[in-house]
């Protein structure tokens, strides 16, 4: 049997390629695996059985209910870049004669070299575990911050901004609105058949005069930031509304329509209100309760521990947005969660932890505009994310995860233990530079849940007073 492709060649101008009217040999398929650099070298025994892993994955043995291909693995040492790797090769010609499919066979490779890389305890490649591939514009941002034309990429910035405002929110239409006065452009992406149900949306950054909006994709900016998902941290539920949910759909088709049309937010918010020592302690005290509730979470519940590292993050990502000049720890830290709150498929929690961080995200936004509420109780609540972080490597240690995921758990809590030792310390937190100023927009300061927190906080005083 002869087995052939079409030969193409890049056409520079139109930039892409096409075919030549050629064809050429191929009944033979080649791939690579290779360990990430600086990873332990695996023995024969284990590379034989993550290469049996593979070609069965790709249909190309008996396990795809057709004939087998004959193949072969080769162990090729460390690559140029340090990592060890082997060679595959696969005749496509079965033993009935018959070819082997290789439709999207580099889907295909990807997704089966994902699932080894859990099943066998190696390091996961971040484009798959988060869903960063190299795109064109993605490249063009990273070869500006190499060039040291910008300190990171606009996506890097625009993904830790929504992963705030999603945090601090405890709505669909608050979030709207603070995504809004955080001088994002918001556009909304409406279900097929008409412009009454949003399905998605993306968000682009304000252009300089004459040059064009970038927009991102949520679902592009990080796998935890798409709207279902985000939908799914505020509990609401896709199916029928009633009562109180019903309007509050309402309220958020309202924002997204404003924000389609480019009309204001149709809700004013509150103006700021001054962060105090006490509303930063009670912060501390609603992490140490969440951290509390960690335990409860059974280890493979991994759309718990998730949502967990998406809420720390969001809430750090709230304090990079306020305190940093440039990214510094608390962005690197918010980062590193946020790769560990990335799941490949969308996943709902065995069971919800009873604490959230909503208004702990909310005072953070609020921290820098108000000025104040000292850095002892910074602290405080940057101590509480830390035993956070710990119990998400822990997590992630118990259950075999990926060494790549360890190290993004250990290493946000290191970036977090230098900014509370520099608060401890009595160094100054100040406002980030370069980000529009007061006078540009709205104050940032979204108090609602700051307010509302000092309101439950009072109750809960005046019970306990009324009961003595």
């Amino acid at each position: 049997m002869s087995v052939t492709q079409a030969v193409k060649s890049f056409d520079e101008e139109a930039g892409t390629l096409r075919p030549t009217g050629e064809r050429r040999d191929a009944h033979v398929w080649h791939c690579s695996l290779s360990l990430a650099p600086g990873h332990p070298d695996l023995d024969d025994e284990k590379w034989g059985a993550i290469a049996n892993d593979f070609v069965d994955a790709m249909g190309f043995t008996e396990t795809s209910g057709k004939a087998p291909c004959r193949w072969v693995a080769v162990q090729h040492g460390p690559s140029i870049n340090g990592g060890a790797h082997i060679h595959i090769a696969v005749n496509l010609v079965r033993e009935d004669g018959t070819k082997a499919d290789t439709f999207r066979d580099y889907k295909r490779a990807s997704t089966a070299a994902a699932e080894l890389e859990v099943k066998h305890g190696l390091e996961v490649v971040e484009g798959r575990e988060v869903g960063r591939s190299a795109r064109p514009e993605l490249m063009r941002e990273l070869a500006a911050v190499e060039a040291g034309e910008t300190t990171e990429t606009p996506s890097a910035r625009m993904a830790r901004t929504v992963r705030a405002c999603a945090t601090a929110s405890e709505s669909e239409a608050e979030f709207v609105r603070r995504l809004r006065r955080e001088g994002l452009w918001v556009r909304p992406r409406f279900a097929a058949g008409g412009h009454d149900v949003v399905a998605g949306f993306s968000v682009a950054e304000r252009p300089a005069h004459g040059e064009r909006a970038e927009w991102r994709a949520a679902g592009k900016l990080g796998r935890d930031l798409t709207l279902p998902r985000l939908r799914d941290s505020w509990g609401k539920d896709t199916g029928a509304l009633t009562g109180a949910d019903a309007h509050a759909a309402i309220d958020a088709a309202d924002e997204w329509a404003a924000a389609w049309r480019g009309a204001p937010t149709v809700r004013a918010e509150a103006e700021p209100v001054e962060v105090t020592g006490e509303d930063l302690r009670r912060c501390a005290s609603e992490l140490a309760d969440l951290n509390k509730s960690l335990t409860s979470i059974s280890l493979r519940d991994h759309a718990a521990w998730a949502e967990a590292a998406h809420d720390a993050s969001g809430v750090l990502a709230a304090w990079s947005l306020r305190t940093e000049q440039t990214p510094g720890e608390l962005a690197v830290a918010s980062d590193q969660l946020a790769r560990a709150a990335a799941l490949h498929r969308r996943e709902m929690p065995e069971r919800r932890t009873p604490v959230r961080t909503r208004s702990a995200a909310s005072t953070a936004l609020a921290l820098v505009a108000a000025g104040s509420g000292g850095r002892a109780g910074q602290a405080l609540v940057v101590r509480q994310l830390i035993v956070t972080a710990k119990a998400l490597t822990i997590a992630a240690d118990r259950t075999g995860q990926t060494r790549q995921l360890r190290r993004w758990n250990d290493a946000a809590r290191r970036d977090l233990e230098t900014v509370a030792t520099r608060l401890e310390q009595g160094a100054r937190v100040t406002p980030g530079v370069g980000r529009p100023t007061e006078a540009q927009r709205p104050a940032p300061a979204l108090p609602n849940e700051l307010q509302r927190a000092r309101e439950r906080a009072q109750r809960g005083r005046d019970g306990r007073d009324h009961g003595r």
